[in-house]
């Protein structure tokens, strides 16, 4: 199992996903109309329909990724090591929002 596991974060630290999501450069990201017009357009066209589950699901999904790029995602790994005293938050609060989401898809009848 462990040779599994570091086989995958080997491939994890060779696409360098942490830094590419770390060096998003989110003015340019919503001010580029080729992203923020469809993104606009989804928004709008969700809100019309009333989808409201599917709107909060996406402001969730959103949200995770903005946290991704943040400073403290960056100091969870230092020297190639994980910081247990760091990563709890992230994985309880992971762990609540992959809850929430699941509520909203399985536990609630619209």
């Amino acid at each position: 199992m462990t040779e599994i596991l570091d086989k995958f974060m080997r491939w994890l630290d060779s696409t360098h996903l942490q830094q590419q999501v770390g060096e998003v450069d989110y003015i340019g990201l919503f001010t580029n109309p080729w992203f923020i017009v469809p993104f606009g357009i989804l928004i709008a066209y969700m809100v019309y329909k009333q989808s409201w589950r599917d709107l909060v699901i996406t402001g969730v999904l959103v949200a995770v990724w903005w946290v991704s790029g943040t400073p403290y995602m960056n100091s969870l790994i230092v020297n190639g090591e994980i910081q247990p005293k760091k990563i709890l938050p992230v994985v309880f609060g992971g762990a609540a929002a992959l809850g929430f989401v699941i509520y909203l898809l399985f536990g609630r009848s619209d």
